[in-house]
């Protein structure tokens, strides 16, 4: 029969050898044979045992214990082996339940903190309307301010664009319900600062801008068409909001 070394067995079962003495100390695995100088030897059923004490400790089972079992004249190691399987196989299960759940969690932070490309800041337009829309708003408001708007934005993560659009359609959402009152009315205002502030988020908007924004509201077609969408003349009704904000609270915080 073949015999291993100590150290032998140590590399094949991935174990140190100052366990393996260690394990022969308190009588748990006692090696078949040493040689004439001494040095301990293990055959296959000393294998076999160090393979079941790795299973138990891998259940976190204290050694005295593992003993105890593997000493037990009624030991049957293929029960034993087959109901190792059958708890290992459970931890496996456990331990793929909470990789996904990690991986799920990492795709979400990574997506949530990444910053926005190209595609995804014009997400839904073509390449033709972003090239007119981007020309548009040069002649409308000047190079510069286009260049500073765009890199706001792309700065911003996933989170922080999708909390952006939230917030723009809320607002715009909540003043489609306010558009039979004046324009020029409490509730109607406080909801015309928040689209003013959210507008900010893109760029600094003083009340001349905010004014050239407004008549873009009822002058271009496609504003005018999204706006639409949410209740017929609320594109006229925020933009005189909108004035009027810019009269009564703009023009005076920038005297």
């Amino acid at each position: 029969m073949k015999a291993y070394t100590v150290s032998q067995v140590a590399k094949m079962a991935g174990v140190s050898v100052r366990a393996l003495h260690h394990y022969d100390q308190i009588g748990l695995l006692k090696p078949s044979a040493r040689t004439g100088a001494g040095y301990r030897l293990y055959g296959e059923p000393e294998l076999l045992r160090l393979q079941q004490i790795l299973f138990f400790k891998e259940l976190d089972m204290p050694l005295g214990e593992v003993r105890q079992i593997l000493d037990d004249p009624g030991f049957d190691q293929m029960a034993a082996l087959e109901h190792h399987r059958q708890l290992l196989h459970r931890r496996m299960e456990r331990l793929k339940r909470l990789l996904k759940t990690i991986d799920r969690t990492i795709d979400k932070l990574t997506e949530d903190d990444m910053t926005l490309t190209d595609e995804e800041l014009y997400e839904g337009f073509t390449t033709e309307q972003i090239e007119r829309y981007k020309r548009e708003a040069r002649e409308m408001y000047g190079p510069a301010q286009v260049e500073e708007s765009e890199q706001r934005v792309k700065k911003m993560s996933r989170a922080e664009w999708k909390a952006v659009g939230a917030e723009g359609e809320a607002v715009t959402t909540a003043l489609a319900a306010l558009a039979d009152r004046e324009p020029g009315d409490a509730e109607v205002q406080a909801l015309i600062a928040r689209h003013h502030a959210w507008i900010e988020n893109f760029y600094p908007c003083s009340a001349e801008i905010y004014r050239g924004l407004a008549q873009g509201y009822v002058e271009h077609p496609e504003f005018r068409a999204f706006y639409e969408k949410y209740r017929p003349g609320l594109a006229d009704f925020m933009s005189a909001a909108m004035n009027h904000y810019a009269d009564q609270v703009l023009d005076k915080r920038e005297q």
